[in-house]
């Protein structure tokens, strides 16, 4: 599992993404520079082109930890959304990052909190916008 999956992102998401990042300047988060290697290595489809399976912003998905078996549903976000809840992720974070642009059954690595890795299988994009004709948020 050490190539990374291709992966596809809508050109409204990276146009928001790269005004996002613009915006933070030169400030440092975690995962600032996987999220600009991911934007640079993607494949930009118009939002009405975007294929049903893959996880754009405010995708909901279901994946699965590959060691334990166990299933996690996470919403992708915007850092500005809300994010009161467990099931939300921001773009910022690693796992953010590490979602955007894959597709149900992509394989991926991510660091854990305390160090290791953790290896995820993407089970499932239960909700896409564009999927659902929302070209436009």
């Amino acid at each position: 599992m050490n190539q990374r999956p291709e992966i596809i992102i809508s050109s409204l998401d990276a146009e928001r993404l790269d005004r996002m990042l613009d915006s933070l300047g030169d400030k440092q988060f975690p995962g600032k520079d996987a999220l600009l290697a991911e934007l640079n290595r993607a494949d930009i489809v118009a939002p009405e082109e975007m294929p049903p399976d893959i996880v754009t912003m405010n995708s909901t998905v279901n994946f699965k930890e590959i060691a334990s078996g166990k299933v996690f549903s996470l919403t992708l976000a915007y850092p500005h959304g809300n994010h009161n809840s467990d099931a939300t992720v921001s773009i910022l974070a690693p796992v953010g990052s590490a979602l955007l642009g894959l597709k149900e059954g992509d394989q991926i690595e991510w660091p854990k909190p305390g160090g290791g890795l953790l290896s995820v299988e993407i089970i499932e994009v239960v909700y896409q916008p564009e999927r659902e004709g929302i070209f436009h948020r």
